[in-house]
């Protein structure tokens, strides 16, 4: 805002004085042409026992739907308040001067406060607009189904259940944790009314894994309906304390191998998984879980389900077999880490015992 000039005080009548007073000032209240006092301020708002026997023999991998024709594979189905004024009020000499300039200054002041008005008048009615706006922008986002809320971590965004079980994660094909464990806490009900069988999950420490999801991928697989849930059959709960019918274990390669060593059997060759059946642990390499196989591609969820399942198999007494039709899915059963094609037979890819569910 530009400081009024000084001026010397007036030696004529009021009349002149009061007209002199308002020579600086346009029509609306004295202000220069290029001063803006009332702009508006910048700102405001921008805008988830026994074998196969008949299960297989009926070929129940023959209707299914939901995999890559060519490899094979299924494929799993986001003001700054106004400064204060500045400048140096003018100055007068004598007290007519001040009498006179007192005179002008009521008049400015009457013209100012006719403007201020208006202007606060408009400032209330651009509050609403803002305050309105705000407000279709929030039902938007809730009809949309974005959250309200802001991101706990700024930048980061948050996978869903099928974003992460499709991620490979970093770990050594060599690793050896140290053998101790933590069950994840919390419990999933059984969702059926078929025969209950309960677990727990372990998650060996220092591995760098998620174990939660681990362990939302353990019972949301098992309780599938193409799954050992098939037609209500088996309900799976998974719980922390007690006593369970397993423990579903996620281990590193070298303590894996020493739990399944327990039942005699050698996972070392191939760095696989097993059911050390002489203990309470079904055993899920880590490795693998957290890498894959040349088996299963990029498609990492089919591979997960595929290793529970499998596993989970061997606990409730199915034991390996492969396809016998060139082309057919592989049984879950089938070492499917280690091969899908033999005896020059092809096999597709399966994570499932129902697939045609």
């Amino acid at each position: 805002m530009s400081v009024p000039r000084q001026r010397q005080a007036p030696t004529g009548g009021p009349r002149q004085d009061y007209v002199d007073a308002f020579d600086d000032f346009d029509t609306f209240g004295g202000l220069d042409e290029d001063d803006d006092v009332f702009a508006p301020r910048n700102g405001g708002p921008a805008h988830a026992p026994g074998a196969y026997a008949s299960a297989y023999a009926a070929d129940p991998y023959a209707s299914v739907t939901d995999w890559d024709p060519d490899t094979g594979v299924g494929v799993p189905s986001e003001t700054d308040e106004d400064a204060a004024p500045t400048g140096v009020p003018a100055q007068t000499r004598g007290s007519k001067g001040r009498t006179f300039t007192g005179i002008a200054a009521a008049a400015v002041t009457t013209v100012l406060a006719v403007v201020v008005a208006g202007q606060v008048a408009n400032g209330r009615d651009d509050a609403a607009i803002g305050t309105q706006s705000a407000t279709d922008q929030a039902r938007d986002a809730r009809d949309s189904g974005a959250s309200a809320k802001p991101s706990a971590s700024a930048g980061v965004a948050t996978l869903t259940y099928s974003e992460a079980m499709a991620k490979r994660y970093p770990l050594s094909a060599t690793l050896k944790g140290p053998g101790k464990f933590d069950a994840v806490p919390g419990v999933a009900k059984a969702p059926g009314k078929g025969q209950k069988y309960t677990y727990r999950v372990d998650v060996e420490q220092g591995l760098g894994l998620d174990g939660e999801l681990f362990a939302q991928a353990v019972q949301t697989t098992l309780n599938d309906n193409r799954s050992w849930a098939h037609g209500g059959a088996r309900t799976f709960e998974r719980i922390h304390t007690g006593k369970p019918d397993f423990v579903i274990t996620l281990a590193s390669p070298g303590t894996t191998a020493e739990w399944c060593a327990k039942s005699g059997l050698d996972t070392t060759e191939d760095n696989v998984s097993c059911d050390s059946a002489a203990t309470e642990r079904v055993m899920i390499n880590a490795y693998r879980w957290a890498q894959g196989s040349k088996t299963y591609g990029d498609h990492m969820q089919a591979y997960r389900q595929m290793l529970i399942n499998h596993e989970v198999g061997h606990r409730l007494g199915y034991n390996h077999v492969t396809c016998s039709k060139n082309g057919a899915l592989a049984p879950v059963m089938q070492q499917q880490t280690k091969f899908l094609d033999h005896d020059g037979i092809h096999c597709r890819a399966n994570p499932w015992p129902y697939p045609g569910s």
